[in-house]
C-alpha cells in the first residue's frame, strides 16, 4: 500500500479494483453476502458478546458495505463483471 501523498497512476488503481472485484465475485456470490453477515450478527447480537457498542458499529457498517457493493455490481451479469473486470486488467 502506498502512502497518501504518493503518486499513482490511475489505471493502476483501476486494475487493482478490477482485480479486487474479480476476485471477490468468482470466489463466491457476492449477491447472497448481506444477508449471510446479517444472519451471522443476528446471531452474534444474541450473545453478551454482542453487547459492544463499538462490535456493532463495525457489523452494521460490514453490512452496509456489503450491501452496496452487491447493489452496485449486483445488477450485471457474472459475464459482464467477468469481461469488465478482464478489459481493465489488461488496459
Amino acid at each position: 500500500m502506498q502512502t497518501e501523498n504518493e503518486k499513482t497512476s490511475k489505471p493502476d488503481v483501476m486494475r487493482a479494483m478490477a482485480k479486487f472485484l474479480s476476485d471477490l465475485w468468482f470466489e463466491d456470490d457476492f449477491r447472497d453476502q448481506p444477508e449471510h453477515l446479517s444472519e451471522i450478527f443476528e446471531t452474534i447480537l444474541l450473545t453478551e458478546m454482542g453487547d459492544q457498542q463499538d462490535l456493532r458499529i463495525k457489523m452494521i457498517s460490514s453490512i452496509r458495505t456489503s450491501k452496496l457493493l452487491a447493489e452496485t455490481i449486483g445488477s450485471f451479469s457474472d459475464l459482464e463483471i467477468k469481461n469488465a473486470c478482464t478489459r481493465i486488467m489488461n488496459a
